[in-house]
């Protein structure tokens, strides 16, 4: 799979990923998923403040194709949404790691980064999907 998928990130099946800074975390889709979905029409996304679990869905993205849930890595609190993507939604095609996150949070329970994979776990899994 000619993709790119950033060592310093981790990983869930549901193909987003987390970026940690300190207590905080970037969150985005992978690589992987933006392909999937193909062109990026319309994401919606929480409010700042909103608090969720982890696995728990955070908004969704919808493509020419699909629609698809997106679920947060790790439990905690929108600190930041990105609202370059909702209003440019193929920045999540164009960089996914990049311009094109989607939330920030503050992370309230570390230990579920444990449950996440790392960039050669994750190539592992979508190679076996």
């Amino acid at each position: 799979v000619n993709m790119h998928f950033p060592e310093d990130l981790k990983y869930t099946k549901e193909h987003e990923w987390i970026k940690i800074e300190n207590d905080e975390g970037v969150i985005g889709i992978t690589d992987y998923a933006q392909d999937q979905l193909g062109d990026i029409v319309y994401v919606e996304l929480p409010e700042a403040g909103e608090t969720f679990n982890a696995m728990e869905s955070f908004g969704s993205i919808d493509s020419v194709k699909t629609s698809s849930e997106l679920y947060i890595p790790v439990s905690g609190e929108v600190i930041e949404v990105n609202e370059d993507v909702i209003d440019r939604p193929e920045l999540v095609n164009e960089d996914p790691y990049g311009k094109g996150w989607l939330i920030k949070i503050r992370i309230t329970n570390p230990e579920e980064l444990k449950n996440l994979l790392d960039a050669s776990a994750y190539r592992t899994f979508i190679e076996n999907l």
